[in-house]
């Protein structure tokens, strides 16, 4: 049998090296043969033994405590992706993460940027529209006119409590190939996923009993107990210049990040992307600029 990897052990070793024990308030003097810290610094930091420090970097112990692994994140100043990982690395289920962050990193604005000839916004994990570009407002409608409460698009797909029918979740009709219900369905069990990865976030949890309380169809849904990522579909824009436009719907998660980046695309050499093409036309914004859905008089739920 091979033998297992010591996925702790390495990325433990690495990170202790990489550490300045300057920053780690440590008196720095003498003849130090190794970058960062020495492994009984490391273990006074984290509280530990240092024998326990070397038996996890040796592999000879494996399974460390949840209390060990944040005492050892912390001493070696770990991103919060880090200290996922090295909660994997010792088994463990990760700590759950704090609220969902509307936050875009100015690397994610380069990105949506690149994109900036198609439809494309960015979402946060909750499915609040944070911010979108010309093209979208061009092909979708501008957000500011949806009605969504919170500017989230599972309130704006819910708003009724009967079936949606025609009514337009925004400015104009977007259809999904699947039909409404697994268009709704894929929403919900995206939208779990967060919650369970959020669950000390106060503003999603009244967003849920929001919903649960409002919308029949969304506590039926909510209730089936589906989670899953959303990560696109396939849908018709019945655009009110151009007519109808099928379009590829993609749902790209930011590395390092929950927010999602939704982009509308079109097959190149289509009517559909000649459509795409008409739109970009009559785009007044200049390429790679964002709107933002922080403007004033927003509608917001009660007792957020």
């Amino acid at each position: 049998m091979a033998a297992r990897t010591n996925h702790f052990g390495i990325a433990l070793r690495g990170w202790r090296e990489r550490v300045s024990p300057r920053d780690s308030g440590l008196e720095v003097g003498g003849d130090r043969r190794i970058p960062g810290l020495r492994r009984e610094e490391l273990a006074r930091l984290a509280g530990l033994s240092v024998d326990y420090v070397v038996r996890l970097e040796q592999g000879r112990a494996r399974n460390p405590s949840a209390q060990v692994v944040i005492a050892l994140a912390r001493a070696l100043r770990l991103e919060p992706s880090e200290r996922d990982h090295l909660f994997r690395c010792a088994h463990l289920a990760p700590p759950p993460a704090g609220n969902v962050s509307r936050h875009v990193p100015a690397r994610v604005h380069r990105l949506v940027g690149q994109l900036a000839g198609n439809p494309t916004a960015v979402f946060a994990a909750d499915w609040t529209l944070v911010s979108w570009n010309g093209m979208w407002s061009e092909t979708i409608g501008d957000p500011r006119t949806y009605g969504w409460i919170e500017h989230n698009l599972v309130a704006g797909m819910f708003r009724t409590s009967a079936a949606r029918g025609r009514e337009p979740i925004g400015a104009w009709p977007v259809r999904s190939w699947a039909g409404d219900e697994v268009e709704e369905e894929d929403l919900v069990a995206d939208l779990r996923v967060t919650a369970a990865a959020h669950p000390h976030d106060a503003r999603l949890a009244a967003f849920v009993d929001h919903m649960l309380r409002d919308s029949p169809r969304f506590a039926r849904l909510w209730s089936n107990g589906t989670a899953r990522t959303h990560v696109g579909d396939r849908k018709t824009v019945e655009h009110p210049r151009v007519g109808a436009v099928d379009l590829d719907l993609d749902v790209v998660m930011a590395a390092g990040t929950d927010l999602r980046i939704v982009t509308y695309t079109a097959a190149v050499g289509t009517t559909d992307a000649e459509k795409l093409d008409a739109l970009r036309a009559t785009c007044r914004e200049p390429a790679g600029a964002m709107s933002r859905a922080d403007a004033p008089g927003s509608q917001v739920f009660s007792g957020i």
